[in-house]
């Protein structure tokens, strides 16, 4: 593949999103400059209602329709992911058996890893943004709140890219920053008090997470340069792992511990977890399936970058005591908090730590296998998540509710609704034919042959609790008489990306197909203990 092509392969995943948001920026400027000025009175009819306090005699703003938007029909949000997609696949078809293709002087550079990030970030944003449309049809009435959460998720995704793509770590300490900023927006974009409470706490940790990520990528730049590394190439990834051998094992075992904690807590690894459920609940159901599909997994590929290079410098040891034991913890919390949580958003919330957990684990355990088992498990779960969190959406805007306890009957309600929920629980519990089941299956096998298995078998304990405890509360709101009916309405665009994301999930738990090597590559690039 010539140097052209690969620049716009690496570079598309992160331009045609930001192309996009810009796109959604400029209707809600022109939105803007069209509005009036100030509100002008109108008469009020003789038996009319009266208006609400505060809004007498105001125009109301003009109907949401692309005419008074800037005309960017959301509908255009569906590009980005496939674009991502497509050069997810190109570049895993283009890729030299265990090589990387280079761009921009290096600061770009795929690797098999990349080339499977690119593939979960475009798959699962494809099913969040085909859902965006139908699940804020009723919740923003105004053109510009709609323009404005569709500028930020394309912000986000093309944030996510970057980090995805970068070889440079301290680019990808700046693209995962910026997805801090931007899914802040986001999480406070209903503006109520609780939203920007959530958005402020969101804030306040991860920043913290962030700063203990910048101090372990600062103490990293300065082994690489007391090494002899130039200034250029201190934070070049494959050149810190080339020459890991020669880096400072101290500040090396701080530097990579630093980034760990900061890192984890955007992957929603204790102890920095606490932002999670208040943003989850927050947040609509898309922005969540974005969020715990792809924001955590690619803020934990971050992670897994940084694992090969203490593998190499300090042996597996340090890191693998580190990661089970973040793993035992956020996996305990997780548990006891499903326990007791009777809210299906934050439900599925703890499940997305529970997850990561798993994932946490499986890196911990290190072997060929574990790591295969960690990348199919992160695709996997970012699939399943995603169809749980919108129909979870559905959910809500069908009772009016998020509260398990009043949500009942939902399969015989709305069988299509009922049983999309119901078998994205399944997905993750990990019930075949769903890909979780090979890959907790994969990660405990590993767990067991690799010398694991007092931490293996305490984690099976703690995912058997938490699997009863979202199982109970799934059956409760799936099963049994529907309540009153009330009048809803969900077009095909509600349906198909629920179906999507189940059909894909199962079709990668049945076989891996053509992306069986590129898994294998993948699992090789993050090393093997």
């Amino acid at each position: 593949m010539d140097a052209t092509t690969t620049t716009l392969l690496l570079t598309g995943p992160v331009l045609v999103p930001c192309a996009l948001a810009a796109a959604h920026a400029l209707s809600l400027a022109g939105a803007r400059r069209t509005a009036p000025a100030t509100p002008r009175p109108v008469p009020v009819p003789a038996g009319a209602v009266p208006a609400p306090a505060g809004t007498e005699g105001v125009v109301p703003p003009p109907p949401d329709t692309d005419a008074a938007t800037g005309r960017v029909s959301p509908w255009w949000g569906l590009v980005p992911p496939l674009a991502v997609l497509a050069c997810g696949a190109a570049l895993a078809s283009a890729l030299p058996r265990g090589g990387a293709l280079p761009a921009l002087g290096g600061l770009l550079r795929a690797d098999a890893l990349t080339a499977w990030m690119l593939l979960v970030v475009g798959a699962v944003a494809l099913i969040a943004c085909a859902a965006l449309p139908s699940q804020t049809a009723g919740e923003h009435p105004s053109a510009r709140g709609t323009a404005l959460l569709h500028a930020l998720v394309q912000a986000f995704l093309g944030t996510t890219c970057l980090a995805v793509v970068t070889a440079n770590l301290g680019v990808l300490w700046v693209a995962i920053e910026a997805t801090t900023l931007v899914t802040a927006f986001l999480v406070g974009h209903r503006r109520t008090r609780r939203s920007v409470e959530a958005a402020w706490k969101y804030v306040v940790i991860c920043s913290a997470g962030i700063v203990l990520a910048f101090l372990g990528t600062v103490l990293v730049y300065y082994a690489a340069r007391q090494a002899g590394i130039d200034e250029a190439h201190a934070l070049d990834w494959p050149t810190l792992v080339a020459h890991a051998h020669a880096l400072d094992p101290s500040v090396t075992r701080l530097g990579v511990s630093l980034v760990i904690l900061g890192f984890g807590a955007k992957a929603g690894l204790a102890p920095l977890h606490a932002w999670l459920p208040d943003a989850y609940s927050q947040t609509p159901a898309p922005v969540c399936a974005l969020m715990s599909g792809v924001l955590l997994s690619v803020a934990f590929s971050a992670i897994l970058r940084y694992d090969v290079i203490a593998d190499a410098a300090l042996g597996n040891g340090w890191t693998r005591a580190l990661l089970a034991g973040i793993a035992l913890l956020t996996l305990a919390l997780a548990t006891a908090l499903l326990l007791a949580q009777r809210d299906h958003t934050r439900m599925l919330a703890y499940s997305s730590m529970e997850h990561m957990a798993l994932i946490a684990l499986g890196t911990a355990i290190g072997t060929p296998l574990a790591r295969a088992a960690v990348l199919l498990h992160i695709a996997g779960h970012g699939l399943a998540k995603s169809v749980a969190f919108c129909a979870s959406g559905h959910v809500r805007r069908l009772t009016g509710t998020t509260l398990v306890g009043r949500v009942r009957g939902l399969l015989a309600r709305l069988p299509w609704l009922g049983g999309a929920f119901g078998l994205a629980v399944l997905a993750l519990l990990g019930f075949p034919p769903f890909s979780l089941f090979a890959s907790e299956l994969g990660i405990v096998r590993a767990g067991f042959t690799a010398g694991l298995g007092w931490a293996t078998a305490a984690a099976l304990l703690l995912v058997l609790t938490a699997f009863a405890a979202l199982a109970v509360r799934t059956a409760r709101m799936v099963l049994g008489p529907p309540p009153a009916p009330a009048p809803a309405s969900f077009g095909a665009g509600a349906v198909w990306p629920l179906v999507l994301g189940l059909a894909a999930c199962a079709a990668l738990g049945v076989t891996t197909g053509p992306l069986t090597g590129l898994l294998h590559d993948a699992a090789a690039t993050i090393g093997g203990h």
